[in-house]
Parts: C-alpha cells; structure tokens; sequence
C-alpha cells in the first residue's frame, strides 16, 4: 500500500497497473515453463541451429513423457495364401483414373484412336505440346482416303503406368507415345504388337542437376564432370545423389540402365552379370532414397536437403525458373525422343488416322512450339549405349527391386489414424490399402504397426517381416476400429522412438516412417513441436492423406525427403504398391 521509486509515491492507479502487470508477467512465465516441461525442448536452441541426431533423441524421450503410449498386441493371426508376391500391375486402377485430355466428340462413321501420352507432353502449358497438337489436328475435321473424318484422343498417364496397362493387357489404347523408347521394348518384350509410327515426336534429353559447388569440386577431384565420373563419386562416397523410380519414372528408368550399363563398359551381355550388380549394391549405399517424382527431389535440393544432385528432363529443367542459377545439367542415357507407336493390331484407317496425325505434329507450327516449351535442345550429346533388349530392361527393373538398399534391410512402422474421423471410408481405405501393400514388403525387412486416436497403441512390435510376422500384421489390420481424437504427432513421435531402437539393436536397418491419416491433429503435440525432432533424427516420414489437409502432411514429408500422397483418388492402391515397391 505504500509503493514508491526513489521517493516518488505511485498513485492508487498506479499500483493497480503495476499488480495486474506482475500479474500478467507471472502468468506468461508460468504458460512458458509449462511448455517447456510439456515439450522438453530447449526453444532458444531450436530457433538457433538444427538439432544434431542425439539432441533430437534427446528431446523426442522428454516429449513422450506426456503421451499416452501402451503396448496392446495382437494375439492372433490370419491364414496367409502362399506363393503371393506384390505385382504392381495387379494394383492397376480403372483406366478412367487417368484423365482424358483430349477427348472430342465422334460422330458415325468417325475413325478415332486413342493415345497414352507421357506427361511432360499431356499437361498444361509448357507441359501441353501433344495437346495443342491433337486438339488442332480434330479443328480441322480432316478425312481419310475412305471419307471417314479422323479423331485424336489423349490420355494422360505416366510412361511406367501406360506400359503396365498395355504389358498386362489390362487396357490397350490403339497407341503410345512414352517419353523414350525403353518402354516400348518392354512391352513388346512381353508379347504385345508394337508398330512403329515415329521414332521421334520432339526431342528431349535425360540429364543429372547438380548444384555448381558440388560440380566444381567433382572437376576438381575427378578431372571432369562426366556421368561415368559423377557415378563413380557416387559409388565412393563423394556425392549423395537421388534418383526416381525406375518402375514409374522415365529418367529413372534410363538413370538404372545407364548405371548398370557404365559398369558393364556399354557390354548388355555383363549388364546383369554378378559382378555388375555387386557393383550396383554398392553405388547403391551413396543414394539415400528414391523419389516418387522428380519435383520431390528438386525440391530437397532447393531446400538444401542432403542431395548433391538429381535426375530430370531437359525440358522440365530449362523451364524450371529456380534452376536456372547455381545447377549445372549433365546429359546421361539414351535420349528422350518421345516416339509415336501403335498398340496391338491397328486397322488400316486407324493406322491412317496416326499417320496423319504425326505429320500435322511436324508442320512448321508445331516444330516452333515444340522448341518454345522447351524441346529438341541443341546440347551437343551422343548416348555411350544403344537401347538395350526389352527382357533385359524387365530384369533390369527386378535386380533394382531386389539391389536397391545395399544390402541394408529397411525397419518400417506404419502408423494409421483410428479417430473418429477416419470412420467408414476413411478406415476401409487404410485396410485395404495395408492389406494390399503387404505383398511389396520383402520378409528380410521389419515391420511395426501402431495406431492412433486420443492415445497411441503399438498393436504390432517392429519384427522380421516372415509370415508369422505377417499373418499378425494383417490380422492387426482386420482387428483396427475408429473413436476418439486425433494425436497425430504423439503417434509420430511413438513411431520414431520404435524405429531409433531398431536402429540402435539393428544399426545397419534404413528407418522408414508410413502416416496414413486424414491429417486433423485435434489434441496432443504439435507440429512446431515435432518439426525439429523429425529433421533432427533424419527418419523420412511418407504420409498417405484420406479426405485429409494435404498441405499439412506435404510440410511433413518435406521435412526429411519423403513423399506425400492423396488417397482420395481412385488409384490409391495403385500409388502406395508403388510407393512400397520402392522403399520396401
């Protein structure tokens, strides 16, 4: 009651300021210390540098103080059905999943044929070409010798998948135009009439994006910044470089081919020999993952992720505004011609029909627009190989399979969402989609289940993935039901602390975290929280969204090199066996 500085009395007002001020300090002291209890972090050394992975440990132990967390196994097991091995083209979706680009109205009496077009060409603007093309090609309502107007329809679907579709039969267009000619021998290698209409639409080529520093040092250790030479950095360790998936991607595919074709010194017969693909093993140890997409690895670079350098298109990277200062492109592989052929056994007006439209696409117009976005570089480059046979092209995708972790067996957990908001189609699509990857996971990798609402359950512990362990995975699967809230992040922060014990019992395992969610964190730890802690234990987090906030669970994928994918779409089960085929 009787407050005065220095001699001078506060007034009454004053005082009452002065309290509710030391009121309002001691309140916000108290929320700050909570969190810091709560959280177990240190922030002012969160916001000064990244963690290291034994802080991130460290913090990821003080912040599982406060999850709810219990061990509830499942105690039986489902019948397995032996002799079932993952095959992607089993997963393949209805075709309509794929869209229609180009798909004009045909009347009677009207010959229309239908095309698989790469993406790079189907797209929209720079990505459009093929597309600009057929819609001004059915302007024109031109006719064939017979009378009958000829239609273009264009479908867009990556080169690996179109070749799925037509290698299984599954659905044949009457024609495909794949960003190179690998596919074509490959589908041909299995048994499908494949004629040739065009070797080449517009020219592109396949290339490494490296970032200028790390090319100036690989000229200064190696001599020159040759593809034998970076891959040759790559096997000894000097450069971390990623690639695409050679089951879905084109680049990928001509990287695989180029890598196994370098070791092989341009022989196909050694190609697949046993000491090409120990060779393989080891470059292997030197990529740290493959990418889903292309976009995913540009972007870790650009995000100055542990990526030195990566695989693209000319065309894309030309027209890639953020890569045009600090990345230098180095061409590999064969080159990226786009060809035009047809599918099975065509009739003579469809076969016109094609005909004719190959050659509007080489009218002066198109040839200008084709070099506008990005097509037929002038880069003076000559493939070191010529394209090998398509049988070796298909063993080449399975030494891949079976090479790709060097050896290193992978640890995964797969973490699923059973709130109350994945109730009916949400829960019925993580099922399936669980129940249908299983077949992609080799039984020398481990494999853990956990599952979330209000609070974190491991129903199923990290263990080789033999058929007990997979009869008690599936049977987990059948057994998950939804309620409650959603604590996404104290399942991920469960999950990590299962993985870094397998490391640490296992340290040669490759951790792999799987998120299947629909991403509505209702309660429990935050992003902010995990965030450094996932970037600090460097585990890639891959989420699967359903009917979920797809930019929340991207910003969580990019945290450590992984990728995101949209499960609301019909061929969910497609992208997940391919997503699985990749990393397990």
């Amino acid at each position: 009651n009787n407050i005065s500085l220095g001699g001078w009395k506060m007034t009454e007002e004053g005082k009452k300021k002065t309290i509710k001020l030391g009121v309002s300090i001691c309140i916000v002291a108290l929320i700050a210390v909570a969190i810091y209890e709560y959280s177990g972090l240190n922030l002012l050394r969160n916001m000064s540098s990244p963690l290291t992975r034994e802080e991130a440990s460290s913090d990821l132990t003080e912040l599982l103080k406060n999850v709810d967390w219990t061990n509830d196994y499942v105690s039986r097991r489902v019948k397995l059905q032996l002799g079932q091995q993952g095959d992607l083209k089993a997963t393949l979706p209805n075709i309509a999943e794929f869209g229609m680009v180009v798909a004009p109205a045909v009347s009677s009496g009207d010959v229309a044929v239908e095309i698989f077009v790469s993406s790079e060409k189907s797209g929209k603007g720079t990505d459009g070409w093929m597309v600009e093309a057929a819609n001004a090609f059915n302007a024109q309502n031109k006719r064939l010798g017979g009378g009958s107007v000829a239609r273009i329809k264009i479908r867009k679907i990556a080169s690996g998948t179109g070749y799925q579709f037509i290698a299984s039969r599954k659905y044949l267009p009457e024609a495909f135009s794949p960003s190179n000619h690998l596919w074509i021998q490959m589908a041909a290698a299995h048994g499908v009439n494949m004629t040739l209409v065009r070797e080449k639409l517009v020219g592109n080529i396949a290339g490494i994006v490296m970032k200028t520093s790390v090319a100036e040092k690989l000229d200064s250790q190696y001599g020159s910044v040759s593809v034998k030479n970076v891959i040759d950095a790559v096997f000894q360790g000097d450069i971390v470089m990623g690639y695409t998936n050679p089951f879905a991607s084109s680049t990928g595919l001509n990287f695989l081919v180029t890598v196994l074709s370098t070791f092989s010194e341009g022989v196909e017969a050694n190609m697949l020999s046993p000491a090409v693909v120990s060779t393989f093993e080891g470059f292997q140890r030197g990529v740290p993952f493959i990418a889903m997409t292309t976009l995913q690895m540009r972007d870790s670079v650009e995000q100055g992720g542990s990526l030195d350098a990566f695989v693209m298109e000319y065309q894309t990277f030309i027209k890639t505004q953020a890569l045009q200062s600090g990345y230098e492109f180095i061409p590999f592989g064969i080159r990226h011609e786009n060809p035009l052929y047809a599918v099975g056994d065509l009739s003579p007006e469809e076969m016109e029909v094609l005909e004719l439209f190959a050659a509007f696409t080489e009218t002066e117009k198109f040839r200008k627009l084709a070099d506008e976005y990005g097509f037929n570089p002038s880069l003076p480059y000559e493939p070191a190989f010529s394209i090998p046979a398509g049988s070796t092209l298909v063993q080449a995708q399975d030494v891949w399979k079976e090479k790709k972790d060097a050896g290193r067996p992978i640890a995964a957990v797969f973490l699923s969402d059973v709130s109350g908001s994945m109730a009916g189609t949400g829960i019925s699509g993580v099922k399936e989609a669980l129940i249908a990857g299983s077949e992609f996971i080799g039984p020398e990798n481990s494999i853990g289940l956990v599952v979330f609402n209000s609070r974190v359950r491991t129903v199923l512990p990290v263990g080789k993935f033999d058929l007990n362990h997979k009869a008690a995975f599936l049977a987990a699967v059948e057994d998950m039901d939804t309620g409650g809230k959603t604590a996404m992040y104290d399942g991920i922060a469960a999950s990590l602390s299962l993985l870094l014990a397998e490391k640490k019992a296992n340290p040669d395992v490759k951790p792999i975290l799987f998120v299947l969610t629909d991403g509505e964190t209702s309660n429990g730890l935050k992003f902010g929280a995990m965030a450094p802690v996932i970037e600090g234990i460097k585990i890639p987090v891959y989420t699967i969204g359903y009917e979920a906030n797809l930019a929340e669970l991207k910003r969580l994928s990019s945290l450590v090199e992984a990728a995101s994918i949209n499960a609301n779409e019909g061929n969910v089960n497609y992208k997940i066996g391919s997503l699985l085929n990749a990393q397990m």
